[in-house]
């Protein structure tokens, strides 16, 4: 089903005294690619910033932003309307032979490294080995190592750190959708499929309402390369769809940071994050 979406998504710092400055970037604006349409975007900050957009490396959009006054608060809101009508993916399109053509290997480096954050635990390479060499297809071996991420890792709120690795998360088998994506994608790239982490929203009610909001937060997912970019969703064992919205993709959790940045002053002391999702059609 197609839905129109509405995302408000605000953080706030206060500070213990005052920050004397702060230099910060945003990636918080969903982007228009096949299946969804940006409608409307704005991101706004308080105080009153410098600030200049871009598109970073990996093709998400950035808002840079330098608050240079003494300020005591920080709050930093992303409203965005989001059409979206996402087709299922269709049949694998690439062979084992084709993913391994040295030109294809050459384009997509970036998306096949292993540094620490996504290196997956020996163990774990054994059992893509093994879906490997029962599958037909890479797209068939991605999905159903993404599905073994999903009945192996326990989802449990609160459970881990945005500092945390794929391999510790693997082995304690708990963490949350980042842990599940950073599982997944280590386990891909060990065999040579090439995947990136995707971060966006995900509306929580599978039949969403028109005109009631819900308490969302950011989410995470993975894509990895078909002859194009197909998705999958550990956490939730199933395709991106209508109620998922993308805003920014890279290597990992690194590449995508929601909010990042720093500033000179006093040390932090609290931090909020509300994120608040309505169907609007």
């Amino acid at each position: 089903m197609s839905l129109q979406l509405r995302i408000v998504h605000t953080t706030g710092f206060e500070y213990d005294g005052k920050a004397n400055t702060s230099f910060n970037e945003a990636r918080l604006t969903p982007v228009t690619l096949p299946g969804q349409i940006v409608v409307h975007s704005r991101v706004e900050v308080s105080p009153t910033p410098w600030t200049y957009t871009y598109r970073d490396y990996w093709g998400s959009q950035v808002t840079a932003f330098e608050v240079l006054d003494p300020h005591t608060s920080l709050t930093v809101t992303a409203a965005a309307t989001v059409q979206t009508d996402r087709t299922p993916a269709g049949d694998p399109v690439l062979s084992w032979e084709q993913l391994r053509e040295p030109r294809l290997v050459d384009a997509h480096t970036d998306y096949l490294t292993l540094p620490d954050r996504v290196a997956p635990s020996a163990d774990l390479v054994a059992t893509a080995q093994d879906v490997v060499r029962r599958t037909a297809s890479p797209s068939e071996a991605a999905r159903d190592l993404c599905m073994l991420v999903h009945d192996e890792v326990k989802y449990v709120s609160g459970s881990t750190t945005v500092d945390a690795v794929a391999a510790s998360s693997w082995e304690r088998r708990t963490g949350v959708c980042q842990d599940m994506a950073h599982i997944a994608i280590g386990a891909l790239r060990a065999v040579g499929i090439p995947a990136r982490y995707v971060s966006g929203y995900l509306h929580p009610k599978v039949d969403p309402e028109v005109g009631v909001t819900a308490k969302g937060e950011s989410h995470a997912w993975v894509e990895w390369w078909d002859d194009g970019w197909r998705g999958f969703d550990p956490t939730n064992a199933a395709e991106p769809g209508d109620r998922h919205v993308v805003t920014a993709a890279g290597r990992d959790y690194g590449d995508v940071k929601p909010l990042s940045g720093i500033f000179s002053g006093s040390g932090t002391s609290r931090m909020f994050v509300d994120v608040q999702v309505t169907r609007l059609v």
